[in-house]
């Protein structure tokens, strides 16, 4: 778990590219290269911007407009290291209000029983094509990905509007399909629908913004 993302050094962060994709880490030295295991789940926090109230309503920003002030500070992260980030979300603040809600009906015991259930439908469906019961949506090769992530026709129109319109990258195609997947497992369903990647790809368009504010 990374808090403040854009505080760290742009180097470190990017160093993370590699493990990310692959889930090894190549060490690299005069005489020798060495590669070791490192899959890893990357969680990261950050606020919009330096003074961390560029969204908030009525707010100005002494450092100029809002979204330039949040495209300067979330600059710090690189295009690359964005494009291998599957869910973004944001976060407002909480309330007073907010706090004396009462709690959702679905609490954390009831997700971890459905998320299990996802996860065994995974390891039998690619233990099915031959491939080994660890493998899960996340791993699961770009050829294998596209067969049985397949969308349906609505979703496959939705997906190549989306395409243009958020100048997706390949990594961040492929990206989309394991994330609307994984939404179709945990809904029971055999065949990924548009809803499924109509949720995938809102999970990236606070990245699509970023760019066009900066």
């Amino acid at each position: 778990f990374l808090d403040e993302l854009p505080e760290f050094q742009p180097q470190t962060l990017d160093s993370l590219r590699q493990p990310i994709e692959t889930g090894e880490v190549m060490i690299a030295r005069a005489n020798a290269r060495c590669t070791y295991p490192a899959r890893f789940q990357l969680v990261a926090a950050m606020n919009p911007c330096r003074c961390g109230q560029a969204t908030e309503p009525g707010y100005a920003c002494r450092r100029g407009p809002n979204e330039r002030c949040m495209a300067q500070y979330q600059a710090r992260l690189s295009g690359p290291l964005l494009d291998r980030i599957d869910l973004t979300i944001e976060v407002p603040a909480v309330s007073a209000a907010d706090l004396i809600l009462p709690p959702p009906a679905e609490g954390s015991a009831e997700v971890a029983v459905r998320v299990a259930a996802a996860r065994r439908v995974q390891t039998e469906r690619y233990a099915g094509l031959g491939l080994a019961p660890t493998f899960t949506n996340a791993s699961c090769p770009p050829s294998v990905l596209e067969e049985i992530a397949a969308p349906d026709t609505e979703g496959l129109a939705l997906v190549r509007s989306a395409s243009d319109a958020m100048k997706l990258s390949a990594r961040g195609y492929h990206r989309v399909l394991r994330v609307a997947r994984t939404l179709a497992d945990l809904d029971g369903e055999a065949r990924v629908r548009r809803l499924h990647l109509a949720e995938a790809l809102s999970y990236r368009s606070h990245l699509d913004r970023r760019r066009v504010a900066a």
